[in-house]
């Protein structure tokens, strides 16, 4: 079976990994810790390079499951506009183009689009006015998962409270 790996980081990665370990054509979602590099958001456009930074491996069926589904759970559950911790990280370079194009509907939504004089519409990445969205976006140098223990901690303890209600938001997300 033919699966990619996608990265995510924000918020509590244990509430994550929670979240997306039972979605459809999703196969397998590991805790640990990423570097990447070329890393910048709509906000600070200069690359930077990350080191240790907490995170989740999705890896998932693509046939069943799309990078854009994923990226709308991740933005249902995190906020784009006011978490700096958010990151989406990337391995395989077919995924970047994916991701910056819905990093820009993100960072456009809400707004009226600018119109030219040949009544063309234009979503310009370069407006600075649009720039709030504080999402990292990098390519992936190394991803090392965290220790078995830390792995499903929420499945292995659930009288822990969250931040999130993953009942109520499992039983919400339709696919």
């Amino acid at each position: 079976m033919y699966t990619k790996k996608i990265y995510f980081s924000g918020g509590n990665v244990r509430e994550l990994q929670e979240i997306f370990i039972d979605l459809p054509g999703v196969v397998k979602v590991l805790i640990g810790k990423l570097s990447a590099r070329n890393v910048h958001s709509y906000v600070n456009p200069e690359m930077q390079t990350l080191e240790n930074f907490p995170a989740v491996e999705i890896e998932f069926n693509p046939k069943k499951m799309d990078l854009s589904m994923l990226l709308d759970v991740l933005f249902n559950v995190l906020n784009p506009y006011a978490d700096k911790t958010l990151g989406i990280f990337y391995s395989s370079g077919e995924d970047e183009p994916q991701v910056e194009l819905h990093l820009n509907f993100i960072a456009n939504r809400g707004r009226e689009p600018v119109v030219s004089k040949a009544c063309l519409t234009i979503n310009d990445p370069n407006n600075k006015i649009i720039r709030k969205c504080l999402v990292n976006v990098g390519r992936l140098i190394e991803f090392v998962a965290a220790a078995d223990d830390e792995q499903n901690f929420l499945r292995k303890h659930p009288e822990i409270p969250t931040d999130i209600d993953l009942t109520k938001l499992k039983t919400s997300l339709r696919f």
